[in-house]
């Protein structure tokens, strides 16, 4: 299924979401048009491997705190077209509502501070894999966690392809989240029970799922306390609380 659009509209403009948008697609650029050699050692620094944490040895991160820079960076690449277009249109679609309701700056902290503990979630499960974990997942499921927190009232259209005319439905936003977040759920309990898990590749099941729950949890801690005035050009349909 893929989202088009959702039913609820901005009434600022996302500077933050634009910016992190922007930065995804100047990195992704730069990663398109490196050499192999020099493309594997630029995901060898930035990406995220769980191995080079040494959770079995706390001590080292405090020897070397640079280790930890990688739970920044590696939400800011991708490994494919696809991975790339599908989170940015992603992100473009439900982020600009969560920073209309946070402000910029809150939502800039809260969309890192989400993409930090989907990747530290991800490494506490396989924290031997030398597998490097990479892209923007994490920080998005944050903000489809905010989402589904602050406008469980919203629709989103989203195209159900057919095998000769496609279909275009509206789906309750938790609806439409609310599977996401138990699909990721499965898959990621299915992982745990797969063969060498630890060191396997593919998706970041783990990641997702942290960045939702944080984004469930604590998405009303960033949302500033507003005069009753500004809170009636919104319409009650999307804001229960």
């Amino acid at each position: 299924m893929l989202p088009i659009r959702d039913s609820v509209h901005s009434y600022t403009f996302s500077v933050i979401n634009w910016l992190i948008i922007a930065l995804n697609t100047v990195v992704f650029l730069i990663e398109i048009n490196l050499s192999p050699v020099a493309l594997n050692r630029f995901i060898q620094i930035f990406a995220l491997t769980p191995a080079n944490l040494h959770l079995n040895d706390p001590t080292t991160l405090f020897s070397n705190p640079m280790l930890l820079i990688p739970l920044i960076t590696h939400m800011f690449l991708h490994g494919g077209w696809f991975h790339f277009l599908s989170n940015m249109w992603i992100l473009f679609i439900f982020g600009d509502n969560v920073e209309d309701r946070m402000g910029s700056i809150r939502y800039l902290i809260f969309y890192l501070a989400g993409g930090v503990v989907a990747g530290a979630l991800q490494t506490f499960v396989s924290p031997f894999s030398e597998i490097p974990s990479l892209g923007a997942s994490g920080a998005i499921a944050t903000v489809l966690g905010a989402y589904f927190l602050l406008y469980p009232r919203a629709r989103v259209t989203t195209l159900i392809p057919m095998i000769f005319v496609p279909w275009f439905v509206e789906i309750p936003a938790v609806i439409y989240l609310g599977f996401w977040f138990v699909s990721q759920l499965f898959s990621g309990i299915a992982s745990l029970g797969a063969a060498n898990a630890a060191n396997m590749g593919g998706v970041a099941w783990f990641a997702h799922i942290g960045g939702f729950v944080f984004g469930l949890l604590f998405a009303r801690i960033f949302i500033p306390r507003r005069h009753p005035a500004f809170l009636r050009q919104f319409p009650d349909e999307y804001y229960p609380w």
